[in-house]
This record gives structure tokens, C-alpha cells and sequence, in this order.
């Protein structure tokens, strides 16, 4: 999840559209869970039939602003808005596994987990306005220890 967060996040900058963030996620998740056992076949195929969709029914952020979930439209035209410098937007990809999904190792039942961040856009790419939160598997040790 970690991978998909961060490639997600380097998409955040100036001219790139607002679905770019979630399209990559959406690669490295896919890919993970065919890593996993969880899904098997093609990455583009299982992405194209929406076969991820029972382990990722979301999109990968959204606007933040004076509320948590800021109105705004994320299509222009029919288009996805253009990222531009001052917007903000979280970018949380997480994969859910429901407890009785009987389609999956029993290993792997009611586990889920979604990394989240605050990201603004810069006038020359972003920046983590949450990055002092601990994410990575060594700072997450570490803290709990």
C-alpha cells in the first residue's frame, strides 16, 4: 500500500488531471494484489473488467479544504480537472478484505489497510502537508516500540 501511496503521490503536481494519483495507485495495487494470491490474470485485464473493485471500491483522494470532503467539481467539460498550484487533496489508496470473502485465503479475511496524506500542489510538483506523520514499516516499528 505504502508503494501505491507514494507513486500516487509523486502524480500530484501542476498540468498532470486529478485521476492520474488514483490511476497509478490503481497499478501498484492491482499488481500487489495479484502478488498477494488475491486476484489472478493480467493487471491491465483485471483493471479493465474492474476485478479489484471487492478489495478497492474507491477512488484514491479527494478536495480538502474548509471541510473534509470540499465541494468541487473533478471533471471539467467531462474532462478531469487539471491539478493546479494552491489545490489540495488527500491521497489515500487501502485495500479491504471483507471477513467473509470465501473467495480468498482465510489468511487474508477482514484485513484492511489504507495509508492517507494531505497533499498540496506546488507550482513545481507538491508538497506533503502530513509528512511528519510516520508511515513507513521502520517508522511504524519504531513508534510502537
Amino acid at each position: 500500500m505504502l508503494d501505491a501511496q507514494l507513486a500516487a503521490i509523486e502524480q500530484v503536481k501542476p498540468g498532470n488531471h486529478f485521476n492520474q494519483p488514483h490511476e497509478v495507485a490503481l497499478q501498484v495495487i492491482t499488481q500487489g494484489l495479484v502478488d498477494l494470491g488475491l486476484l489472478k490474470g493480467d493487471v491491465s485485464e483485471l483493471i479493465e473488467s474492474e476485478a479489484y473493485k471487492p478489495f478497492y471500491m474507491h477512488k484514491t483522494g479527494h478536495w480538502l479544504g474548509l471541510d473534509v470532503h470540499d465541494v468541487g467539481a473533478y471533471k471539467v467539460e467531462g474532462e478531469w480537472r487539471e491539478l493546479e498550484a494552491g489545490i489540495v487533496l488527500t491521497v489515500e489508496p487501502g485495500i479491504y478484505v471483507a471477513v467473509d470473502d470465501t473467495n480468498v485465503d482465510e489468511k487474508w479475511r477482514g484485513i484492511g489497510i489504507r495509508i492517507e496524506d494531505d497533499v498540496l500542489v506546488t507550482d513545481v510538483g507538491h508538497l506533503v502537508l502530513s509528512k511528519d506523520v510516520p508511515k513507513s514499516i521502520s517508522d511504524i516499528e519504531a513508534l510502537m516500540a
